[in-house]
């Protein structure tokens, strides 16, 4: 028998678009009561809205990963209005691509200061409600290009090789504290961060979807609380 999601409490970053609307959506679906986290409070309004005509409960908080004050603030909202979260969605992020010498510098850190701060800044302010009810689940969203370097992709490539190593550390610590953590590694998906205005050229029998990664997540939650997939790779069958 695994666990049963319906009737948790999910915070999920970036939920304004691609995987984390998604993710949003496919988890209201289960029954699962959902926290929205992005920058853009018009697109949050959007998923919240379909989220809470499938009937569960939703709140929204406006913030930037990257900074932790705006962070603890919005997650202390989602607590007030929802309670404390059982489940963690790690998605937002951004990419920048570019050699090493040409990438502005300043982009460059952008990269970590979203990618892999901005994922440490939510993961240190909702562990402690995981701690105290002594369960829950942490999905980090990572990318292929965490396990395999490309040309053109220092900054990006660095950041997700940091989350795979402070994911592991993590899940180290925490599991005492009967806390899974997962990384997903995710190639080629068909969002706007990825193809932008391209979007709509993309074949959906070719390439992955953001809803191929949500039915992912609710699969690996639902396995039974004494086993967890910590690292996974997704990719497309026959993108060609």
């Amino acid at each position: 028998m695994g666990q049963e999601i319906k009737g948790k409490i999910a915070y999920i970053t970036g939920a304004g678009s691609g995987i984390g609307k998604a993710t949003a959506l496919t988890f209201a679906r289960e029954g699962v009561h959902v926290g929205l986290i992005a920058r853009t409070k018009s697109k949050l309004d959007v998923v919240a809205k379909e989220a809470a005509e499938i009937g569960v409960r939703v709140s929204v908080a406006v913030a930037d990963i990257a900074n932790l004050e705006e962070v603890e603030e919005a997650i202390a909202n989602l607590e007030s209005e929802l309670g404390p979260a059982d489940i963690l969605i790690n998605n937002a992020g951004i990419g920048a691509h570019g050699d090493l010498l040409e990438m502005n510098p300043e982009t460059w850190k952008h990269t970590f200061e979203v990618n892999v701060f901005g994922t440490y800044h939510v993961i240190r302010a909702v562990l402690p409600q995981m701690i105290e009810k002594n369960q829950g689940d942490i999905i980090n969203i990572s990318s292929s290009n965490g396990l395999k370097g490309t040309a053109g992709s220092t900054s990006y490539s660095g950041s997700k090789f940091a989350i795979q190593g402070m994911t592991e550390a993590l899940m180290q610590e925490v599991r005492k504290n009967n806390i899974r953590v997962f990384t997903m590694n995710p190639s080629l998906v068909a969002t706007e961060l990825v193809f932008g205005d391209e979007l709509a050229e993309k074949n959906e029998d070719k390439y992955m979807q953001p809803e191929d990664l949500a039915e992912y997540m609710v699969a690996q939650l639902k396995l039974h609380p004494r086993i967890f997939i910590k690292q996974s790779l997704q990719w497309a069958t026959n993108p060609f």
